[in-house]
């Protein structure tokens, strides 16, 4: 009993709780430097955005609705008389851009539709982490034109910054809202002739009459 010998069957099984604990310790450990991947936007939901560009500040309400192949964004900006101004996107590549208290109206054919959920999955790069308004997060770039945060506990968008300067901060988000189907119909004079509508066939990236045309531009589409 004395000695302080260490009893024979104690050794075999050590070694068996060693080699569990590795069986079970080696697959995290091989993922520890694989780079996170963003999280695909769900098929529908409503954020509240606070953007600045360049010091020029706005209120949107964005509404995707990704099974309806639609998405809307509602633009308020700082003291503007004329507000809201809508960007309104379908997925057969036709956008409307109005403005309700001047009955103005401009449309555009793109030829491509919407951001599908996976838009930022594919082609994206892995940047690092870093805080940003007090949130940890994973963050992502795309095609030289936008630099994606994601909180990493919730996964859910905290800002995103476009190649231009603006930037948008995410101030709630609400998967799953879904916008009723009469607030996403452009209004009659989007559909009338004269001067009060205009279309253009160009790549939606030009500001109209002091407004950003088109939320997103086409370009990050390109995968």
């Amino acid at each position: 009993m004395g000695g302080g010998k260490t009893p024979a069957t104690a050794t075999p099984l050590l070694a068996a709780l060693l080699l569990l604990l590795v069986g079970v310790l080696a697959p995290h450990a091989a993922g520890d430097g694989e780079d996170p991947t963003p999280t695909p936007w769900p098929p529908q939901f409503h954020a509240k955005l606070l953007m600045d560009f360049h010091g020029n500040l706005s209120l949107a309400d964005l509404w995707y609705d990704w099974p309806g192949g639609r998405n809307l964004h509602v633009i308020r900006y700082q003291l503007a008389a004329d507000a809201p101004f809508y960007d309104n996107e379908w997925n057969n590549g036709t956008s409307f851009f109005y403005t309700p208290a001047r009955r103005t109206c401009r449309s555009a054919a793109v030829g491509v539709g919407i951001l599908p959920p996976n838009w930022l999955v594919q082609g994206s790069v892995y940047l690092g982490r870093q805080s940003t308004g007090g949130f940890d997060c994973h963050v992502f770039a795309k095609a030289d034109f936008i630099t994606y945060y994601e909180d990493v506990r919730t996964k859910r968008p905290v800002k995103w910054v476009f190649y231009t300067g603006k930037t948008s901060h995410v101030m709630a988000f609400e998967e799953g809202a879904v916008l009723e189907d009469a607030e996403w119909q452009a209004p009659e004079y989007c559909f009338g002739k004269g001067d009060e509508t205009s279309s253009n066939n160009a790549l939606i990236s030009e500001p109209v009459a002091g407004h950003d045309e088109g939320f997103f531009p086409k370009r990050i589409l390109t995968f």
